[in-house]
């Protein structure tokens, strides 16, 4: 079993090999760029941790790093507990598990610019169906572009309707894996439907959870595309969140300098958090 298990690594070295190097250069190039300030023509000139600190006392980064904080933590909020609670009344057995999954599943199959795109046409306040609902039909003033809360509000809703999809076939493959002599020694004790979900399923889903809110936290943290697509960051910059920020910097401004420091502070964070959460899960799965 030993030599097999080695043999094992052998097949998988040359991948984890090539996904490190491809790794490892743009990583080598970012951390070269946040100590140096560069004029072009392969001018460079150190700056040291100047950038560092220039961003941690930015008001600008403070911002934009809330606004990245605030969309994540109401992503998770929203899809976490809904993708459960679908998952919950999906059939089990039949002929609409197979219809349900592939419902469930269509909506992260169309490209993030696309799903941008979609939700742009779909929210004009004239010829979208969503704006011109809103406007002529329930008489509620809608326009994204001008106002920050509906430009919030469509952002959620896309990535819930995006992505929720993700929480609710994870927690699915989590609730159909859990024996039935769960469910039937529950029935003989009359437990209740609430009980059965807080002492039965919530418990035998943890590690599904686990994954899934890992994967949203990374994947909401770091979005960019979709709403860059559907908002630009606007109206004013009440929708530029740290990654459309830092997309700014480096390609609008040129500042490759603040933008590579930037996207250090950026990856700690995200590593930093998912490492503290993936910690403190597995602690509570000990006890």
């Amino acid at each position: 079993m030993k030599k097999q298990y080695q043999k094992g690594w052998l097949f998988v070295t040359p991948v984890l090999l090539l996904v490190a190097f491809n790794a490892l250069i743009p990583m080598m190039t970012v951390v070269n760029y946040s100590v140096q300030e560069t004029f072009g023509n392969n001018l460079f000139f150190w700056e040291g941790m100047g950038w560092f600190e220039s961003l941690l006392n930015s008001d600008r980064f403070h911002a934009a790093l809330g606004r990245q904080f605030l969309f994540t933590g109401l992503i998770l909020a929203i899809e976490i507990p809904l993708g459960i609670m679908i998952a919950l009344a999906m059939p089990k057995e039949g002929f609409w598990v197979s219809i349900c999954l592939v419902l469930m599943a269509l909506p992260m199959l169309i490209p993030w610019n696309v799903v941008g795109a979609m939700w742009n046409i779909f929210t004009l306040p004239d010829i979208g169906l969503l704006g011109y609902l809103m406007n002529t039909t329930l008489g509620i003033e809608y326009n994204m572009t001008q106002s920050p809360f509906a430009a919030w509000v469509t952002i959620i809703i896309m990535d819930v309707w995006h992505w929720t999809s993700l929480v609710v076939l994870l927690s699915y493959a989590g609730l159909v894996a859990i024996p039935d002599a769960y469910y039937q020694a529950a029935k003989i004790d009359s437990a209740s439907s609430w009980a059965v979900f807080r002492y039965i399923q919530l418990p035998k889903m943890k590690q599904v959870l686990t994954i899934a809110i890992l994967l949203r936290f990374m994947d909401s943290f770091n979005i960019y595309t979709e709403v860059f697509v559907l908002t630009g960051g606007g109206p004013g910059n009440s929708t530029t969140l740290l990654s459309i920020d830092l997309v700014k910097i480096a390609l609008g401004q040129f500042d490759l300098g603040p933008a590579a420091a930037m996207s250090l502070i950026y990856f700690a964070i995200t590593l930093l958090v998912s490492w503290l959460f993936y910690t403190l899960m597995n602690k509570q799965d000990s006890n």
